[in-house]
């Protein structure tokens, strides 16, 4: 897709870019920094990785790691004062760490994009200004069950409100006699009920927005998903023009009104008449965007790293028809019966231990 330039964002934001041989801080030590560290290291990066868990799959492709908690000030201070510039991999991160830190350097995404992504009410509330959503209510308390079922019907799931991933932290109910026993069972005390959509598929999309303003997005990706966890993402998507440009609209007003730095993916359910609703977001690189990185000119984790670090976007541009699968526990112990396919591109993250539903690597399959 074309870059998008914003004078009133270059206006913003005109500090010199990062040089390569700065060194960049990531929080989070999973796949996702792991492959943003080797990223960074192609373009003459070092990375520095803060982590509360030891033996990060980042951690050994990364020139240091600090393995301290989240609340830990001493070791945040010693961090930011070694690091030039701070990315994440996770949105997850507690606010009050992020606001320690960008005290003392630049931190990409800001605090405002995390508020955000983090709490499921005022995400569908920021989502519901400009684009549609499925129908949803707020739940605090066990007395809110009943009208929020009468606002989005049922079935329906209960999500909390915060957290949750890959299935986890939600239930459907099939009627409203459900309802109590799903709020018992969640054990939180804010949520939120989502009607049930009749949809055709599932589509995610990634956007790239600079320090500047400029913008990048991909190609359209399409999902399939087993147990709640995301099995294939495909591109090109089997979507019409109007499904499309409504994915790159809905993903150029998000990322400007968070006033994005970084990279942006957002979930959409694609229905039988071509709408979109929004899911959700996730301010960092994305599974459904692992595709990129042997089907387009510019992966994911370069673009990130070149849009925190203040550097032009790449060319977005998709070079063939890819189909990247998720490699789940075991299954990475079939990697010579991979390899024997020549259009398939392996990329292991480094896990000791797989288990059932872990995600041990992915495959990209290309199509000439």
């Amino acid at each position: 897709m074309p870059l998008t330039p914003s004078t009133t964002a270059r206006e913003r934001d005109n500090t010199p870019p990062v040089p390569p041989g700065s060194v960049i801080g990531i929080l989070g030590g999973g796949q996702l920094g792991r492959m943003l560290s080797l990223a960074a290291a192609r373009m003459g990066y070092a990375c520095h990785i803060y982590t509360p868990d030891h033996d990060s799959p980042a951690s050994t492709v990364s020139a240091k790691t600090t393995v301290a908690p989240w609340d830990s000030r001493d070791h945040l201070a010693a961090f930011a004062d070694q690091v030039d510039v701070i990315t994440l991999e996770f949105e997850n991160i507690p606010l009050d760490c992020l606001d320690f830190l960008s005290q003392r350097t630049r931190v990409h995404p800001s605090r405002p994009v995390l508020e955000t992504a983090q709490d499921r009410i005022k995400e569908k509330t920021f989502f519901s200004a400009f684009a549609q959503t499925a129908p949803w209510a707020p739940v605090f308390s066990d007395n809110d069950l009943m009208h929020a079922a009468e606002v989005t019907g049922t079935p329906a799931i209960l999500k909390t409100n915060r957290l949750g991933y890959d299935g986890k932290g939600q239930i459907r109910v099939e009627t409203q006699a459900e309802l109590a026993k799903a709020w018992d069972t969640l054990k939180t005390d804010c949520a939120i009920l989502e009607g049930f959509v009749a949809f055709r598929g599932e589509a995610s999309i990634l956007i790239a927005r600079g320090r500047n303003g400029e913008t990048a997005s991909w190609d359209l990706a399409w999902n399939e998903h087993r147990n709640h966890i995301l099995d294939t993402s495909s591109v090109p998507a089997p979507v019409s023009e109007i499904v499309t440009a409504e994915a790159l609209r809905i993903a150029h007003e998000a990322a400007k009104r968070l006033d994005l730095t970084g990279l942006l993916a957002l979930e959409f359910f694609v229905t039988h008449d071509d709408r979109i609703l929004v899911n959700e977001m996730a301010p960092r690189p994305h599974n459904s965007g692992h595709w990129t990185m042997d089907g387009s000119y510019t992966d994911q984790f370069e673009q990130a790293i070149r849009a925190v670090c203040g550097l032009p976007l790449g060319d977005t541009r998709r070079r063939c028809a890819v189909t990247m699968k998720n490699v789940l526990g075991h299954d990475v112990t079939n990697w010579p019966m991979i390899l024997e396919n020549p259009l398939a591109r392996l990329h292991l993250y480094g896990k000791a231990s797989p288990r059932p539903g872990r995600k041990m690597g992915h495959i990209n399959f290309l199509e000439g």
